[in-house]
C-alpha cells in the first residue's frame, strides 16, 4: 500500500509524506549525535542522509520489511520537527513496528506522544494491523515515557542483545493489540 497522499492533522501537528524542501531540516537532526545515541549507529553524513531521505520520501507498506516514514510538522509555524514510521513486520500476522525520531530542539513538549498516537490510530483504524510494537534502548527514558503514555505494554527486556562501539545495550519491546487500542479509544 502506498501512502504518498497521507495527511493527518492533530491538535498541534501535521503528519505527511516528506517533500524535497524538507531535506535541510531532516539532515539537521539526522546529523546530531544526541539523536543517534540510542539508535546503535553513527549520525548520518550528508550522503547517507540523502539516501535515507529518498527512501523516506516514498512511503509504502506493500511487502514485509517496507517502511513508511512520515514528516511531523508543527502547525503553528510549519517547522519540520521530526518523523514517525510504521514498518510492515509481517503482513500474514498483521503486525507493524512503530518508531520515531525527533529533533531534540523540540523535545519535552509532548510532540512525540501526539504524533505516535496518530500513527497508532492510522495503523489500527485504517491499515487494520492486529499488533503494533516498538523496540527501544532500555536507557532511553524519554522513549519509554512516550510508549507508556500511549498505553503500550512492556513485553520484553532483552539483556545485552545489541552491541555498538564496543558497548552492549539492552532493548525493551513494547506492544499494543488492536482490541486494546480500541478499548482505550472508547474510554478516553
Amino acid at each position: 500500500m502506498t501512502l504518498s497522499g497521507l495527511r493527518i492533522s492533530t491538535d498541534r501537528l501535521v503528519i505527511r509524506p516528506f517533500v524535497p524542501d524538507d531535506f535541510a531540516a531532516f539532515f539537521a537532526y539526522h546529523r546530531l549525535p544526541d539523536v543517534y545515541r540510542y539508535l546503535y549507529q553513527e549520525p548520518l553524513d550528508e550522503t547517507a542522509a540523502r539516501v535515507k531521505f529518498a527512501k523516506a520520501s516514498a512511503p509504502q507498506l506493500a511487502d514485509d520489511g517496507d517502511v513508511a516514514v512520515f514528516a511531523v510538522e508543527r502547525q503553528e509555524d510549519g517547522a519540520l520537527i521530526g518523523e514517525v514510521l510504521l514498518k510492515l513486520a509481517s503482513r500474514a500476522a498483521e503486525q507493524a513496528e512503530s518508531g520515531y525520531i525527533f529533533n531534540p530542539a523540540f523535545a519535552g513538549k509532548g510532540y512525540a506522544t501526539e504524533a505516535m498516537r496518530a500513527i497508532l490510530d492510522l495503523g489500527f483504524s485504517t491499515l487494520h494491523f492486529h499488533r503494533i510494537f516498538a523496540r527501544l534502548d532500555a536507557l532511553n527514558k524519554g522513549s519509554v515515557g512516550v510508549v507508556e503514555r500511549l498505553g503500550m505494554r512492556r513485553e520484553a527486556h532483552l539483556i545485552e542483545n545489541d552491541r555498538f562501539n564496543g558497548a552492549w545495550g539492552d532493548e525493551l519491546v513494547y506492544a499494543l493489540l488492536k482490541r486494546e487500542w480500541q478499548a482505550k479509544s472508547e474510554i478516553g
